[in-house]
């Protein structure tokens, strides 16, 4: 399976993939990482309890949930999880992860080789 990620204007990397695959990616990410930032426990939090927070955001039309993340992580850099976008398709939950741009673009392909994706990179450039 071929997946893309994409590199935005600000460094910050987008993958959208199915529920139970966001999960498994940012299970592997924090093994890899040694590390447990409290966004990355919220994130996994969310996709863990999709249906909940699926419907808080569609209650208050938003279209992307941000998790808490602590001062101390964004001073020492750790953060990983930007936001998510919770979507629901053809009967099936997808979830849309936004990785800080301090995450390294390389730990991130390498956890999606793991998990038998191929990976495509997309920059994206806005002049």
């Amino acid at each position: 399976m071929e997946i893309e990620v994409t590199v935005d204007i600000g460094k910050y990397k987008w993958v959208r993939l199915p529920r139970e695959d966001a999960l498994k990616l940012l299970e592997i990410i924090e093994t890899k990482l040694g590390e447990s930032p409290r966004d990355l426990q919220e994130a996994m939090r969310y996709i863990r309890h999709f249906d909940e927070f699926y419907q808080e955001m569609k209650k208050r039309f938003k279209d992307f949930i941000a998790p808490t993340q602590s001062l101390s992580d964004m001073i020492k850099g750790t953060v990983v999880v930007d936001k998510l976008s919770l979507e629901k398709e053809g009967g099936k939950d997808y979830v849309t992860i936004v990785f800080d741009r301090r995450v390294p673009l390389d730990v991130l392909k390498e956890a999606l080789q793991e998990m038998g994706y191929s990976v495509r990179e997309k920059v994206e450039k806005i002049w």
